[in-house]
Formats: structure tokens, C-alpha cells, sequence
């Protein structure tokens, strides 16, 4: 092997321990293997930015907005109200989710049906008496496995054809090419979560994690005849206390909310604090701090210049591994932290020095704008204002029609699914299913980048050798039988994509399946789809795929609830992988 080739193999598992141990971005680290190639003369630069204009990848960002139609016009919300209705049991109700939730992925990115479906769940489980815990994994799951039914159900069959394409420079596959394998194996994905998930997941009925602002909130007065009248939140000490944080102040019956350091106190202004609320008794001891003798909790009554918000703290977060108080959330977002939740229980204690984790649910104290300014912010994977009316539906019947003729003109080959994608993301522009600003906050640029430039190291493997190193040793090790080696590929990516993106897993792994197939005179079709399948079926972890992450504070989940049920799923998905291929697909050519 030459030094290109022991430079690109010593890049990828480089890029892999980077992206296992550390928490630096897949964008961040595909790219810098990107120009680490293109500067050392491995690839030239058209090899280095073929990505960028790959049809996959366009398809993707197409299909993104396509998404964001249906999301912003309420089109999914439209689907809930028909079809929830009042199940009888736990069994019932995940039916009544996991059927047409894989149905709508197969069409959607999962990523918004997800987003739009956990607070309608959350409504829905309170009413019909069924624990929320009992539903938000089978959300999950239904959507991941609702994604590998089309072609444009899920990102990686996408950039995996796109990939296939300029390396093979085939005509790729078609919408439904995969659904043959792939429906048998989201029904025997779904009939296994609805048999023994009602059993397996936990019963957190009474977990109400924000469900009582008193239990983390404190309330004190200024004092009129005070020495602390006139003087700014700074000055008088109360901006850096030890256990607790100052959300807003009232003042004359208005809200002065994510108040400034140097805001100044008036008599008789009553003020919020959250934290730990055991520390009352330091707050009284302040010299012009009184006890608050308005008998209504602040925080319990609704005002004009405040929203209450959830969110869920993406792994793409700046403030990942950040106190509150150093990541300086006030200033960067605009809102103040009430609370954080992290594996379905209140983290107790002093707010400003609680480190951010991927996951983390934080209640926020904001302004208005706040939802509208970050919900589709990469810091965060869910925002959910705990006081928004119910979104419109004029506009719904509208984007599904926009949806259904983008699936119709590609299924039946009136256009490549590229055309048709951007066709139907120009529709939802121009009849107002989503807005300009909506549609470009919905393409996820770090999703995107890591894509274009997983794409250079692929290109690399394939052209220095490595993929036909890595594919003759697969080969062998398996004795030349079709089915070990089929076996061997899935089990590989799907190991990966537990530790790395899926779309990153599926891009590197495809050179060294395309030349396992050429180098064994198989037919690489079956094999390609192991790879499209295992690259999205990661359940065991909810760190493993988007929704999973997206699921676990509003769901009150802990890491090993994940575990116990994602662990067998991911053996269940895998056998019926491979027992479809081998039975539906010759594995020989």
C-alpha cells in the first residue's frame, strides 16, 4: 500500500476515534479529513467537492423543505386529530402511534414528524390516561424504520444512491426499489414494539418534571425603605449568587423578564429566582430583601411578555459540557434557564453551575420571539411552547396534495426524484405551505456539510486502494460464502452507525461493499440495501439516531431504558434483514 492509501486508512480511523470519543461535531471533523486530503494531493479538488454537488445530497436539502411544508402547514396535527382517537390500553394507543408514523416517515424526514407529533403524544397520553413513557420510544422507532421504506425516507438511501451513482455510474435506484425489503422488516419491527414494549418500557406516570414551578422557584420582595432601591441587579449581589439565579422581576404588575445585570431594583419590585430553593433563607439575609407576601406565585399566572418553553439540547449545542452561567445562555439566546432535566428527573441544585448535556431538557423563561427566533436553531433538537394556541390547517390539505404528487411523478417515472424533490419545495414556497425563513432554517447545514464532505474520504478509499484492501480481507475472513459476508457487512455498519452519524457510516462503508461484491462476483444490490437498513436501525442508544435523542427528556427516559429495548430491537431488525435478502434477492450475479 502506498502513502496515499495508509494516509487515507489512517484518516478514517482517525475520524472514527474522533467522532467516538470526543464530542467535536461530524461536520467539524469530516471537513477537516476533507482538506487534509485535497492539501496532501490525495484527491484533486473535483474529487474533494464532489459531494457538494452530488444529487443525493440535493435531493436531501429538497426534501428537507418539502418536510417543513407539511410540518409549518399543521399537515401532520391534520393526521393526529383522525386518527389517535380514544385506544383502551397501552397495546392500543402504541398501535395507534407506530403504524401511521412509520407510514408518514417513509414520505417525510423523521426529524419534524418526531418534532410534531411529541406534544401532540404528550396531550394525547394525558387524556387517555396512558404514561408518556410508554409512547415516545415506539415514536422513535416507528419513525426509523417508517424511513427505510422509500428512497426519500431517510437522508442515507439517498446519499447512499448518489454515491452509488457517480461511482458506478448507474441509473440508481428508484423510489420504492427498497421497499421490498424493507416493509417486511419495518412489520416485523412494528408487530415486535407493540407485542412486548407495552411491557418493557417504564411506567413514569407521576414523573411531571416541570409540572410545579413552585418546586424550583423562590419569590422575594424589594424592600421600599430598602438600601437596595435604585441600585442595579449587580451592585446588589444578586447576579452571581451561589445555589440560585434571577429569572425576571414584577414591577406595578408587569414582567420585566431575563433580566440584564445592570437593570436597576425598585421599591416593592418582586423578585423570581430559580434554582435551589432551599436557599430562601440566604436570599433574607440580604439587607433589603423581604419575603414576597403576594399570595400567587409569578411564575403561576400568565403574562404577555413571557413564555414558558421546553427544549431538548441538541449534540450539535455550543454550550455542550458548558455551566449555564459560563455558557452565558442569557446573552446568546435571550431566555434564562428555570430548570434542567436530565434522565427524566429535575437536576437539583445550583443552576449556574449545572454542565449542559446532549439530551438535557431545559425549562426556559423567554420572551415571545424566543420560539419563533430558535426553533429550528441547531442548538436544539425540540422546542415546545408550553403557552402556543394550535397551529393553523388552512394550508394542510395542500402541502400532503404537493407531497403526493412529488411521490407520484417519481414513482412513476415522470421525473428523477432530484427534479421532483425541488419541485415540490418550490411548490411549498410559493403557495405559502412554509415560508422563505422556514424553509431555509429546515436545511440542516451541519447534517448537509457532514454529507458533502463524508463524500471526499469515500472517493479516497475507493482511490488509493483501501476499499479493495478492506473488501479482499472481508472476503476471505468469511470463506467466499454470500451470506457470512452479507451477514458481516450489515453487522459492520450497523456498529458504526451506533458510534458515528449514519449518514458517515453508510459513505465509507459503501466503496469497501462495492468492491466485496465486484471482488467476490456477487450482486451487490442485496448487499447494498444491508448497508441502507443496518445504517439506519439504531435504537440501542439514544444517542444513536436524531429522534432517539429527540425522544428521551420529554419521554423521562433513562440511557438504560434505551438499552433494554433498543438491544434486542437491533437483533430483531438484523435477522430480518438478512433472512429477507437472502430468501427475496439472489445473492450471486
Amino acid at each position: 500500500m502506498e502513502w496515499q492509501g495508509l494516509l487515507s486508512l489512517s484518516l478514517t480511523l482517525g475520524a472514527l476515534g474522533t467522532l467516538i470519543f470526543t464530542r467535536i461535531g461530524p461536520h467539524l471533523v469530516m471537513t477537516g479529513v476533507m482538506v487534509i486530503l485535497l492539501v496532501s494531493g490525495v484527491l484533486t479538488p473535483s474529487e474533494a467537492f464532489s459531494g457538494f454537488s452530488n444529487s443525493g445530497l440535493i435531493t436531501v436539502a429538497a426534501m428537507f423543505v418539502v418536510a417543513t411544508g407539511i410540518h409549518a402547514s399543521g399537515g401532520i396535527e391534520l393526521i393526529v386529530h383522525y386518527l389517535l382517537g380514544e385506544p383502551k390500553s397501552v397495546r392500543r394507543a402504541q398501535m395507534r402511534v407506530a403504524f401511521p408514523v412509520a407510514l408518514f416517515s417513509g414520505f417525510l424526514n423523521n426529524t419534524p414528524v418526531v418534532a410534531t407529533m411529541i406534544p401532540a403524544l404528550r396531550a394525547w397520553a394525558k387524556r387517555i390516561d396512558v404514561p408518556v413513557s410508554k409512547l415516545m420510544i415506539p415514536l422513535s422507532y416507528s419513525a426509523i424504520l417508517g424511513g427505510t421504506l422509500t428512497l426519500v425516507g431517510t437522508s442515507t438511501n439517498l446519499v447512499v444512491n448518489g454515491q452509488y451513482q457517480s461511482m458506478t455510474g448507474e441509473a440508481g435506484f428508484s423510489l420504492f426499489s427498497i421497499t421490498a425489503v424493507a416493509l417486511p422488516v419495518a412489520i416485523i419491527g412494528l408487530v415486535f414494539i407493540i407485542v412486548f414494549f407495552p411491557r418493557w418500557l417504564p411506567d413514569r406516570r407521576e414523573k411531571e418534571i416541570f409540572g410545579n414551578l413552585r418546586e424550583f422557584t423562590l419569590e422575594v420582595a424589594v424592600a421600599a425603605d430598602g438600601p437596595l432601591v435604585g441600585k442595579t441587579v449587580v451592585q446588589a449581589g444578586l447576579r452571581n449568587l451561589k445555589r440560585i439565579y434571577l429569572v425576571e422581576i414584577e414591577r406595578a404588575g408587569a414582567i420585566v423578564p431575563a433580566v440584564g445585570s445592570e437593570e436597576p431594583l425598585q421599591a416593592g419590585d418582586r423578585l423570581i429566582f430559580a434554582g435551589n430553593t432551599e436557599a430562601i433563607s440566604d436570599l433574607l439575609r440580604i439587607k433589603g430583601i423581604v419575603a414576597s407576601t403576594n399570595g400567587e406565585p409569578t411564575l403561576g399566572r400568565e403574562h404577555s411578555e413571557r413564555r414558558l418553553v421546553e427544549a431538548v439540547i441538541s449534540p450539535h449545542s455550543n454550550c455542550i459540557n458548558q455551566t449555564i452561567r459560563d455558557s452565558q445562555f442569557r446573552e446568546r439566546y435571550g431566555a434564562v434557564v428555570l430548570a434542567v432535566a436530565r434522565n427524566g428527573e429535575r437536576v437539583p441544585g445550583n443552576l449556574g453551575t449545572i454542565k449542559l448535556k446532549p439530551g438535557d431538557t431545559l425549562l426556559l423563561e423567554a420572551r415571545p420571539a424566543f420560539v419563533s427566533r430558535q426553533q429550528y436553531n441547531k442548538d436544539f433538537l425540540l422546542i415546545n411552547d408550553l403557552q402556543t394556541e394550535a397551529p393553523r390547517h388552512q394550508r394542510a390539505y395542500l402541502a400532503w396534495g404537493i407531497l403526493l404528487a412529488v411521490v407520484l411523478v417519481s414513482a412513476t417515472g415522470l421525473l428523477p426524484i432530484l427534479h421532483a424533490g425541488l419541485l415540490g419545495a418550490a411548490a411549498m414556497l410559493i403557495t405559502g405551505c412554509c415560508s422563505a425563513p422556514q424553509a431555509q432554517k429546515s436545511l440542516d447545514i451541519t447534517v448537509l456539510l457532514t454529507i458533502a464532505a463524508s463524500f471526499a474520504l469515500g472517493v479516497a478509499l475507493d482511490k488509493t486502494g483501501v476499499a479493495r484492501l478492506l473488501g479482499e480481507t472481508l472476503v476471505s475472513l468469511s470463506g467466499g460464502h454470500p451470506w457470512l459476508i452479507l451477514l458481516m457487512v450489515y453487522i459492520s455498519v450497523s456498529i458504526l452507525t451506533e458510534c458515528i452519524t449514519n449518514n458517515a457510516a453508510a459513505i465509507i462503508m459503501l466503496p469497501v461493499v462495492l468492491e466485496i461484491t465486484e471482488k467476490a462476483s456477487l450482486n451487490p444490490e442485496p448487499y447494498i440495501f444491508a448497508l441502507m437498513i443496518a445504517a439506519s436501525a439504531s435504537f440501542a442508544t439514544p444517542l444513536g439516531y436524531q429522534t432517539n435523542l429527540m425522544v428521551y427528556g420529554p419521554g423521562g427516559y433513562r440511557f438504560t431504558d434505551f438499552l433494554k429495548v433498543g438491544a434486542p430491537m437491533n437483533v430483531v431488525i438484523g435477522i430480518s434483514t438478512i433472512v429477507v435478502l437472502i430468501l427475496g434477492w439472489p445473492l450471486t450475479a
